[in-house]
């Protein structure tokens, strides 16, 4: 069964693209793919911006990557890129780490000026650590994700939610189908 890392780039918590990745792994796990996440945020500042790849919970988290079949990477667009908690741990993971895997990227922000933050920014440091597939990204502007203050799930409006829906069954389209493998078993 295929296995899905969701990462969350976002240094707030909650955020609107934590709430976007989650959605994102919803769907994924209801196609039959494993999902697991991890929130950049959580992992230790010191060692991030120091590159410390020595430390046991950045080794952790690229063991993580290195499990994964593909990932959503999910970020914030801040100054017109992806958040620098992100750039820094994609910096102390393995120069070739996302070898042979499918990739989503994802972003949320504020304007549709910043949508090309996926494709001039994030995809091409996605493509040098080796990338096999980086399906089409996905734009969520904030305004189309409600997170209701009572605790129920985010919602995204038809329109973000057709958009993420697509570019989800793209990513699960890369991947064995995960009938298959329990039809095998």
């Amino acid at each position: 069964m295929p296995r899905v890392l969701l990462v969350s780039g976002s240094p707030s918590a909650p955020s609107r693209t934590a709430a976007a990745v989650h959605l994102a792994g919803q769907a994924l796990a209801a196609a039959g793919h494993r999902t697991d996440t991890l929130a950049v945020r959580d992992l230790p500042p010191h060692a991030l911006l120091r590159a410390d790849f020595g430390d046991p919970l950045l080794r952790a988290a690229a063991a993580r990557v290195a499990a994964a079949d593909a990932l959503v990477i999910g970020t914030p667009v801040y100054k017109a890129s992806f958040s620098g908690v992100l750039k820094s741990w994609l910096d102390v993971l393995p120069q070739y780490a996302l070898a042979g895997k499918a990739v989503l990227p994802l972003a949320t922000g504020g304007s549709l000026a910043h949508a090309l933050v996926l494709d001039y920014a994030l995809r091409p440091v996605l493509a040098t650590m080796g990338a096999a597939h980086i399906v089409q990204g996905c734009f969520v502007l904030d305004r189309a994700l409600t997170r209701p203050a009572d605790g129920l799930p985010a919602r995204l409006d038809a329109e973000a939610g057709a958009r993420l829906a697509k570019a989800v069954t793209s990513l699960s389209d890369a991947l064995p189908d995960p009938r298959a493998a329990v039809a095998a078993a």
